[in-house]
């Protein structure tokens, strides 16, 4: 296996990257907070205090960081990937950004060299615990199948969607189904509230049927808890959607409901609650209907 470099220990990185260490891998681990590299070290990781230093000791770099502008400082900025990297290397971009930002990036690092992959990932936090994330691919078939074996140690699900940026633009179909499950379930689970039938006996009832969904599964049980912990957070979702409807305008395809939910999840950011799990769009329901969705 190559030496790996893990660039971005938030919610999803630490968890993906203790995934590589745990299958033996060779990590050395990038993060803005260093406090966050201390589970890592302790793991058997070795922390750099850059990103070219990450580049520098690695055969294949993965980068797990919020949005386009992160991934740009990290590649191209001062003390960035293309700083470090050596003629050849593997980079793979696991964040979801714009699809044109991983085009755009892909040709400035292959001006230098450097491959890329854009490989975004679907699953939240517990199936970044568990190494059972859906990984979806854009790059060059013989990237792909070098990068394959390590991308099966974090995902049970690894696809190859076509060329570089077909990752993030499957990504961003993903989450636009996503946000449009979760608003459907908090809409109806508000629904019941306010007409006096219990949402946890809705969901009960419905979850065999077809509107049985693992968005259903995973978000009605935290919804019905009041746990609003974040494993996707609503400002990074609304930040997808951004996107998907960037795309979407690009290539002529209405998105009206993906707008309508975005806009939502805008309000739920207005109100100081961009950090909750995407869950919590259930409170701009019941805001609307003067109810809380509970046990």
């Amino acid at each position: 296996m190559p030496r790996i470099g893990f660039i971005g220990l938030g919610i999803m990185g630490k968890p993906m990257c203790m995934n590589l260490l745990r299958a033996g891998l060779k990590v050395t681990a990038y993060t803005r907070t260093p406090g966050k590299a201390a589970e890592i070290m302790a793991a058997g990781g070795v922390f750099a205090d850059s990103p070219a230093a990450v580049a520098a000791r690695s055969d294949m770099v993965i980068t797990m960081v919020p949005d386009a502008p992160d991934v740009r400082e990290v590649c191209l900025g001062p003390g960035g990937i293309a700083a470090g990297a050596r003629h050849g290397m593997l980079y793979v971009d696991m964040s979801s950004i714009d699809p044109m930002v991983s085009k755009e990036l892909a040709a400035a690092l292959g001006a230098q060299g450097i491959r890329m992959l854009d490989a975004p990932v679907s699953g939240g936090e517990p199936k970044a615990v568990d190494g059972t994330l859906s990984i979806m691919v854009g790059g060059a078939e013989e990237d792909y199948a070098e990068a394959e074996p390590v991308l099966r140690l974090m995902g049970t699900s690894v696809m190859r969607m076509g060329d570089i940026g077909a990752g993030n633009v499957t990504k961003l179909a993903n989450n636009v189904m996503v946000a449009l499950h979760i608003a459907a379930m908090s809409e109806a689970l508000t629904l019941a509230a306010k007409a006096g039938v219990a949402p946890s006996l809705v969901f009960q009832a419905v979850r065999g049927g077809l509107a049985g969904s693992t968005v259903l599964e995973a978000k009605a049980p935290m919804v019905l808890e009041r746990n609003f912990t974040p494993g996707f957070r609503i400002d990074l979702h609304a930040k997808d959607l951004r996107n998907a409807l960037s795309l979407a305008h690009g290539v002529d395809a209405p998105l009206p409901l993906a707008a309508l939910v975005m806009e939502s999840m805008q309000s739920m950011k207005a109100q100081g609650k961009g950090a909750l799990d995407h869950g919590a769009l259930v409170q701009f329901y019941e805001k609307l209907a003067n109810v809380t969705v509970e046990q």
